[in-house]
């Protein structure tokens, strides 16, 4: 479902239509009528938790996008009735820059039988002559999932305020004869558009527990036909939402932080391709990179034996979508974020869920896994710069990074390692958010853990540390990366889980850098140069707004040198309207 809203947005960023929607088709039917007006929470003090430039709605629940003449589209589920899921309409915001947005009227909402019980995700495509068209799932009064197919009314309007459904809704159903389950048929993909001039689109599906991205194909968009077998499948995996299909140039050879992306249909021997799902049964996003067989439309993945391993993000992350923007000639990709507040939380502040800053998104030069980086458009809301020289930070040294906006910042840090022979040893792999959560911020290592606490109170009663710890392991350094918001607030009906992962970098040729975007009650995190992406939620109680504090910290016997520290406020950005 997150794909029809972030297909739709996507779509706009690139001069496409993409859309990526929400997160979970749970709906909670004793909280959906609930609402709170926003002015109750109108204050900066009353609403703490609220973005500054992280894309939200003024109100309510959201979780979803296309770039068409010039225009970004942020097109994303949306109740109108309440802080939590349910009631499900297409909104619609649009951007010139991928930072700013202005709202406009829903574009989708219930009227026809084949969505009458609710407008659920879907993705847009660009036809020939630059016309958009949006592939949804709907409900109809069966409570059946299918798929339906709306265009613009006025393709003159740059803002695309209209949309019409067809008449011939719905064009994809579940059937007794497709033996699909009509409860596990949803979320349409960008579709392309192979050598043999038909139109291919994948749907979200699983049969008892094997997740199942299904084919269809089509001649004119409008019918369409299921192929013989799945692009791609499997076993105990359970329900795939939001599936993603694109291709990335195998050869990047344009720098380490330079993305090229390329349209949807692209396809040929200089490309590999991606296939992205959102597990439904573990609310994360995987990835697979692999070889696309376009006569038979089959995708093998590189690593097939061993599954689903690649996610794009390691944290609170889900429901994402990518498009092709021709206007930059590159791959962005957008992703929502869910609260880690409880549910009586979000009614009370009157509204629940966030989108991340776009990403560039491309392959590593490796061919082994993808890069993610911060639209650069992001930057042009940097104020107040602050730059360290070069400091050694040594072993349980605490330094406070002043002169910015602690709260609403974006920070650029890079360590340094030499003493190798203190790390300690791994015996046996471990999961890296078990071993996050085992080895936290608190816990003294020999190197690292060292990093940055954000959010963090006077006296650090509360603080978010996101940070690098090095194990030995088979002989090999391994370079941990943790965010850990287990002291993040006083409040502890919070989510306050550890999030982890290993990053692929080798910290004795290369420095460890990291990115962090921090805004009121996200950080969103980039270890490696966009190696590995980790997504927090925090509610602290007491390190809020001009309260919260910055530090780099090394808790380990080691000392490690800062090589870089660059840092700004961000200024607010015009996400709703206001």
């Amino acid at each position: 479902m997150a794909n029809l809203c972030r297909i739709l947005f996507l779509a706009l960023l690139c001069s496409l239509i993409y859309g990526n929607a929400i997160a979970s088709h749970h709906v909670h039917t004793n909280l959906e009528t609930t609402t709170q007006s926003s002015h109750d929470y109108s204050s900066n003090q009353q609403q703490p938790y609220r973005t500054a430039y992280h894309f939200q709605p003024p109100k309510n629940w959201i979780n979803g996008p296309m770039r068409y003449k010039g225009v970004y589209h942020l097109f994303y589920q949306y109740n109108p009735k309440g802080a939590v899921w349910g009631n499900i309409v297409w909104a619609h915001s649009v951007s010139k820059d991928l930072v700013n947005w202005i709202p406009l009227d829903p574009a989708i909402f219930p009227s026809q039988p084949s969505d009458i019980n609710g407008c659920w995700s879907g993705s847009a495509t660009m036809l020939p002559g630059g016309k958009p068209v949006i592939l949804y799932t709907g409900i109809d009064p069966n409570n059946h999932q299918v798929q339906n197919l709306a265009f613009p009314k006025n393709l003159s309007d740059p803002f695309l305020r209209e949309w019409i459904k067809s008449p011939k809704n719905p064009l994809m159903a579940p059937t007794v004869a497709n033996r699909i389950n009509s409860s596990s048929f949803r979320d349409p993909t960008t579709a392309w558009k192979g050598k043999d001039g038909y139109w291919r689109v994948l749907i979200g599906n699983k049969v008892n527990t094997m997740g199942r991205a299904i084919l269809y194909k089509s001649k004119d968009f409008v019918n369409w036909v299921e192929a013989q077998q799945p692009l791609h499948s499997a076993q105990g995996t359970g329900m795939w939402e939001c599936p993603d299909f694109y291709p990335v140039l195998k050869n990047n050879n344009n720098g380490p932080m330079i993305s090229v992306g390329l349209d949807t249909s692209v396809d040929g021997d200089h490309v590999r391709h991606v296939l992205k799902v959102s597990l439904d049964d573990k609310k994360h996003d995987y990835y697979l990179i692999g070889s696309y067989d376009a006569a038979k439309d089959i995708f093998t993945p590189d690593n097939d034996n061993k599954g689903l391993d690649l996610r794009y993000d390691y944290g609170k992350y889900y429901a994402s979508k990518s498009i092709f923007d021709d206007g930059k000639n590159r791959r962005v990709l957008f992703g929502w974020v869910n609260e880690s507040s409880s549910q009586n939380d979000d009614i009370k502040k009157g509204w629940s869920g966030i989108h991340t800053i776009p990403r560039a998104i491309w392959l590593h030069k490796s061919g082994k896994q993808l890069i993610q980086w911060p639209v650069q458009e992001i930057e042009k809301l940097r104020v107040n710069p602050v730059n360290w020289p070069t400091k050694l930070l040594k072993g349980g040294e605490l330094l406070q990074v002043n002169g910015i906006t602690a709260a609403q910042a974006d920070v650029e840090i890079s360590f340094q390692v030499r003493e190798f022979g203190k790390a300690e040893v791994l015996e046996k792999w471990t999961d890296p958010q078990i071993l996050c959560g085992m080895k936290g911020a608190a816990v003294k290592g020999g190197v690292g853990p060292f990093g940055l606490l954000v959010f963090a109170s006077k006296h650090l009663q509360e603080n978010t540390a996101v940070f690098f710890r090095i194990f030995r392991y088979q002989n090999k350094n391994l370079v941990l990366m943790c965010s850990d918001q287990s002291r993040s607030s006083l409040n502890k009906e919070n989510d306050m889980t550890p999030y982890g992962t290993f990053v692929d970098v080798d910290p004795l040729h290369e420095n460890l850098s990291l990115r962090t975007l921090i805004d009121h009650s996200v950080v969103e995190s980039f270890g490696g140069e966009g190696k590995a992406c980790i997504t927090s939620r925090v509610y602290p109680t007491l390190a809020i707004n001009d309260k919260a504090q910055l530090y780099a910290f090394n808790n380990g016997t080691s000392s490690v040198r800062i090589t870089r520290l660059n840092a700004w406020s961000m200024k607010k950005a015009n996400i709703n309207g206001n």
